[in-house]
């Protein structure tokens, strides 16, 4: 093993052990450091040390020419900075070469959101009489009313459910934990579901679990699984859009913040560490904003002058 791979290997215990990171999240950062790792072979260069700002900006060059996205190299410097944040932590090297590398300007895309009509047609064609549908009613009620991520709603179990006071105890990224509060429609659609159909679906495993969501064997639901439900939903209401489980904490966001939310209590429900996360929901309520505006001011349309 060179030195490239023995420090790869070290920030990859880190990531894993004191961040908590994902496996997609590692999965990333490996890829990052390995091209990085391949253009600094193909210079000659080999130790950490021996790396100059003009090297860097020689790497960024290399990746502009494959076309990348400046998404892309974005992250690619984000990964490299935080990869040199840990060796300088561990005294590995003396000094990052991204000190005064600046990440390129990345337009911030607009989050897809589902209206009303379109959420009702979904809501409509779940067959409450069997054990799946109820799931499924379940599950849709859950990423909609709290507007969890799809891996938080996978990672809940029936100690995590508080019906007395409306709330789930859920655990986010990074070890990061906080209730969130459920309304009457996933309180119903929750209910139902243990009460009902998990137990159904409970019986086809012939074990115990104490997952929420339960797949037609009776084991816990992976996050794949809970995507391919909402695929089928979609294609029973006829919808057009492409709906995954993150449109759907989007939309949570979006009609939170149109019916008058303030954008630090949706960043904390949506367990947000930056509020510049959530931010980018603002967009969709200034035509909110006008029409109260237009409706609520005195002097905001002619009406008073006849």
């Amino acid at each position: 093993m060179n030195n490239f791979e023995k420090y790869s290997e070290s920030f990859v215990e880190y990531l894993q052990i004191e961040k908590n990171a994902s496996p997609y999240t590692v999965k990333y950062y490996r890829n990052d450091l390995e091209i990085f790792f391949n253009f600094l072979n193909q210079e000659g260069i080999h130790d950490l040390n021996e790396i100059k700002q003009r090297d860097v900006r020689l790497f960024l060059t290399s990746l502009y020419d494959q076309q990348l996205g400046r998404r892309s190299v974005s992250r690619k410097i984000s990964s490299l900075r935080s990869f040199y944040k840990f060796l300088e932590r561990e005294e590995l090297v003396k000094e990052s070469p991204f000190v005064h590398i600046y990440l390129p300007r990345t337009s911030k895309s607009v989050p897809g959101f589902l209206y009303m009509e379109e959420l009702e047609k979904l809501f409509d064609v779940n067959d409450m009489t069997k054990p799946a549908g109820q799931r499924d009613q379940a599950i849709l009620e859950v990423l909609y009313g709290t507007g969890i991520r799809v891996s938080e709603c996978q990672g809940l179990t029936l100690k995590d459910i508080d019906f007395s006071i409306g709330t789930i105890f859920v655990k986010g990224k990074g070890r990061k934990e906080r209730y969130v509060p459920f309304g009457r429609f996933a309180e119903i659609a929750l209910e139902t579901y243990i009460q009902e159909g998990r137990v159904r679906l409970l019986e086809n495993s012939g074990t115990t679990s104490d997952s929420v969501f339960l797949n037609a064997r009776g084991r816990p639901l992976t996050t794949r699984g809970i995507r391919m439900i909402l695929n089928k939903i979609v294609e029973r209401a006829a919808l057009t859009v492409h709906v995954h489980p993150h449109k759907l904490r989007h939309t949570f966001a979006t009609h939170m913040l149109n019916e008058g939310a303030d954008l630090r209590t949706v960043q904390e429900l949506l367990g947000h560490e930056s509020l510049s996360s959530t931010q980018i929901y603002t967009h969709v309520t200034k035509d909110h904003l006008r029409d109260v505006y237009m409706s609520s001011h005195p002097r905001a349309n002619d009406q008073n002058l006849d």
